[in-house]
């Protein structure tokens, strides 16, 4: 897929609504240039106001187009490269890609907050708050649901959105050691394994910000 799309992200380590829009266009071999603005960094405010409206990372340039917000991004992708097949083809599991798409967008709060990304760290023994814990429960329902009808490897059978959207989730119940189901852990390293993962997980290792706020 040929593009001169250009995509701007926070730092790898810690931006999971950054990695969102960066996997769905790497996996589907979308063509991209990134730029790269470390968050937190004095000079955040001053360099994000070149390309986005709503200061903050990701946004997506096409040309003079801005758009921002990984979903909206992503929607814009799966509109611009039909050939990615961003949504499975059937409309009911197209609706439904779109609800658990929207609902990761939207909510876990809990499980945000407890699990701040942190691609350089690995846990033992981390204690889940009870909020977390009901969040993390739900979103292996969802994984739960979905494989068991697609019978994976993917949540709808191929890579999509959604699985986008759930790639910073699976790394972090990585990071922190979550207990979790069977058929979690297989999706989990099936997120892991992408090469898009690796590349990212590597570029996250290589940087050598710090924001303490995420450092637990």
């Amino acid at each position: 897929m040929k593009s001169k799309l250009t995509l701007v992200i926070g730092n790898k380590n810690y931006s999971s609504w950054s990695l969102r829009p960066w996997i769905f266009m790497k996996h589907t071999g979308i063509d991209f240039e990134e730029i790269r603005i470390p968050l937190y960094d004095p000079k955040f405010d001053q360099e994000i106001s070149k390309y986005s409206p709503s200061g903050k990372v990701p946004v997506l340039l096409d040309g003079d187009l801005e758009v921002w917000d990984s979903l909206a991004i992503c929607e814009y992708l799966a509109e611009k490269f039909p050939e990615a097949k961003a949504w499975p083809q059937e409309s009911t599991q197209r609706a439904r890609a779109r609800s658990i798409a929207s609902e990761m967008h939207s909510g876990f709060l809990g499980m945000r907050h407890a699990l701040p990304m942190n691609c350089r760290k690995s846990f033992q023994d981390f204690s889940v708050s009870t909020e977390a814990q009901e969040d993390i429960d739900r979103i292996q329902q969802i994984w739960n649901d979905c494989l068991q009808k697609s019978q994976g490897p993917w949540l709808f059978g191929h890579f999509t959105i959604a699985d986008a959207m759930f790639a910073p989730v699976a790394l972090r119940f990585s990071i922190y050691n979550i207990s979790l189901t069977e058929t979690s852990c297989l999706y989990v390293d099936t997120v892991k394994k992408t090469p898009a993962i690796q590349e990212w997980i590597t570029g996250a290792k290589n940087e050598t910000e710090v924001i303490p706020a995420f450092e637990k």
